[in-house]
């Protein structure tokens, strides 16, 4: 890179790849906390989202918004969806024309339904939006531990200059034109965690867990074909790939919030718990009001969505999905997307 790579958001995932991406480029990272960007900068660590990981001495932290951006070349959003636009609009000034600005964020913005990217659009005309996903559990990334990602735009030159400041030897990086399919299969996989969770949590064993993340996956791949999606997005690294991580790993935050709603848990004292952010949470209401839009059905994220908002039980919703009418498992649009895609 001919300049820096900046990364704003200093939460477990942020960190992780601005460690990660500091081992090859210069990489700053905007903390809002000055005592965590003091922390990552002189102490190596950022021991309240990413604790016991040694980060790489050569990241430079900072809580001025204005410094991180200083000459970058590309921009990492690693903010929850729900506080995105607030630091956009705090860094739109400060961005050059023509700067890829990448999402790392999985989750649809509640109010507008709009996906990261065109949040980033909205506020940061004059950038390149795409999005950044995959299987990536933020601690083994920052512990080196070998994972791949895709990194999607429109415009193939600024997927390009992330995909060259971040593939190493113990991270492939991939690059795709599907941006809308990439972030739909990263805000859907978050609820289908949850609804993973929510099953373990009320004893359900591995069966019911893959028929939830198999008839889940056609959910996504419905409501992204419908909204221009790439029919083999679905099933690479953001789609397929990311639902069997968020799906199956204990270090999954929205599958640890779906396990204590099964459990009978309140879910504001599941979240009040917690430090670190389930996107999951915050999508469900809005991804079930986008694919209604579409005119889509999406059963188990309709679920998820009533559970969180307080409308059913899990069990009730699990009920639920057991009574509908049995069909065809091939969704003809589905079908259609991987013949002509």
């Amino acid at each position: 890179m001919r300049g820096s790579l900046a990364v704003i958001g200093a939460g477990s995932w942020g960190t992780a790849i601005a460690s990660m991406a500091a081992n090859q480029v210069p990489t700053r990272i905007w903390a809002r906390s000055s005592r965590i960007a003091d922390e990552i900068t002189h102490d190596h660590l950022n021991t309240k989202y990413l604790p016991g990981v040694a980060l790489s001495t050569g990241l430079e932290a900072t809580s001025d918004i204005a410094r991180s951006l200083d000459g970058s070349e590309a921009v990492l959003i690693a903010v929850p969806s729900h506080g995105a636009r607030r630091v956009l609009e705090a860094a739109s000034p400060l961005i050059s024309p023509g700067t890829p600005v990448i999402s790392l964020s999985k989750g649809i913005e509640d109010g507008t339904m709009l996906r990261m990217s065109e949040v980033i659009a909205q506020v940061v005309p004059q950038a390149v939006p795409g999005v950044l996903t995959g299987p990536n559990l933020a601690k083994e990334v920052a512990q080196g531990q070998p994972a791949a990602c895709v990194v999607a735009s429109s415009n193939e030159p600024a997927a390009e200059i992330v995909q060259k400041a971040l593939h190493s030897a113990t991270m492939r990086v991939y690059t795709s034109p599907d941006v809308v399919g990439c972030e739909i299969a990263g805000s859907t996989k978050n609820v289908l965690a949850i609804a993973a969770g929510i099953s373990a949590g009320l004893g359900f064993g591995e069966n019911t867990r893959a028929a939830l993340m198999t008839r889940g996956l056609a959910e996504m791949g419905r409501l992204g074909i419908a909204m221009g999606g790439q029919t083999l997005t679905f099933g690479g690294l953001a789609g397929v790939g990311d639902l069997i991580a968020t799906c199956t790993s204990e270090k999954s935050r929205n599958q640890t919030v779906g396990r204590a709603l099964g459990e009978g848990r309140d879910l504001i004292e599941i979240i009040d718990s917690m430090h670190m952010v389930a996107e999951g949470v915050k999508t469900a209401g809005p991804l079930v009001g986008l694919a209604r839009s579409h005119g889509v059905e999406m059963p188990i994220c309709e679920g998820v969505a009533a559970i969180v908002a307080g409308e059913t039980t899990p069990r009730r919703a699990l009920l639920s999905l057991m009574a509908r009418p049995a069909r065809e498992e091939w969704d003809e649009e589905l079908y259609r997307g991987l013949v002509t895609g």
